[in-house]
């Protein structure tokens, strides 16, 4: 009963092993899945009939909502490749999940939008080239290692594994690495975070004026707590040099750097 009272889909969770294909590319369907554990691969089929994976999702991603929102074929294969369980959700009960999940319904939002801005950019670069799409600029070792070299305006130091993680830009996203729709954070802890209790959009550190603030981000469901206080939703709260952020049972400790400007 506490397990339902916890998780209101419990009653959806079915367990796949590895090997199960979920749905073939081409395929009708009117269903969606949520990764409760395990990991599925996102397949798709190559010029040669071979099939590239183009995602390997896990614990709190989504797949398969395209079917059930356009009524379009699969554009993708789903095969599970670790043991797990999956929420599988239909018309019926996809209204209820949104209401009691709105993170999903963000990342639902971004995806789209993701997809939207780069179909943009793309038929603006087509337009602009005379109709060839521009190949992908490949960023060079030496650019990355130049940017990694930049002092940093602060860093959050890991409080169990002792992990540094500098900060750079003045508006610096704190999450893990979202496999639907392909976004990295500024601050990336998906490492850090081996039981997968952060979301991936969860906090946003600012600098304005010299000055360091924290915010939960909108959507964020496992609580953001700064020095034992809960922040709310949204709001930017001052943060200084010591503090305890602790991003569901992830503890960090913000450290200031007294040789950088910000």
């Amino acid at each position: 009963m506490a397990e339902k009272e916890k998780n209101p889909f419990a009653r959806f969770l079915t367990h796949y092993t590895k090997g199960q294909v979920l749905f073939r590319e081409g395929e009708d369907g009117e269903e969606m899945f949520i990764v409760q554990s395990g990991r599925v691969a996102i397949k798709k089929k190559v010029r040669d009939g071979n099939e590239a994976t183009l995602a390997v999702l896990e614990k709190g991603d989504f797949f398969g909502e395209m079917a059930l929102l356009e009524r379009l074929p699969r554009s993708a294969t789903a095969e599970v490749i670790e043991d797990g369980d999956l929420i599988k959700i239909d018309n019926e009960v996809f209204g209820d999940m949104i209401k009691a999940n709105p993170e999903i319904a963000i990342r639902m939002l971004r995806k789209y939008s993701i997809r939207l801005r780069e179909t943009t950019r793309q038929i603006e670069a087509a337009l602009a080239g005379g109709g060839a799409l521009p190949e992908a600029q490949e960023v060079q070792p030496a650019q990355a290692a130049a940017t990694m070299q930049a002092e940093a305006l602060c860093y959050f130091i890991g409080n169990s594994s002792g992990n540094m993680f500098p900060v750079f830009k003045s508006d610096s996203l704190l999450g893990r690495f979202d496999s639907v729709t392909g976004s990295r954070p500024e601050i990336d802890l998906t490492n850090e975070d081996q039981s997968r209790n952060i979301s991936r959009r969860h906090a946003r550190l600012v600098v304005k004026d010299g000055r360091f603030f924290i915010a939960e981000e909108i959507g964020t469901m496992n609580g953001t707590y700064l020095n034992g206080n809960k922040l709310a939703n949204g709001v930017l709260t001052p943060i200084a040099d010591g503090d305890e952020l602790m991003l569901c049972r992830l503890g960090l400790t913000f450290k200031n750097n007294p040789h950088q400007k910000a």
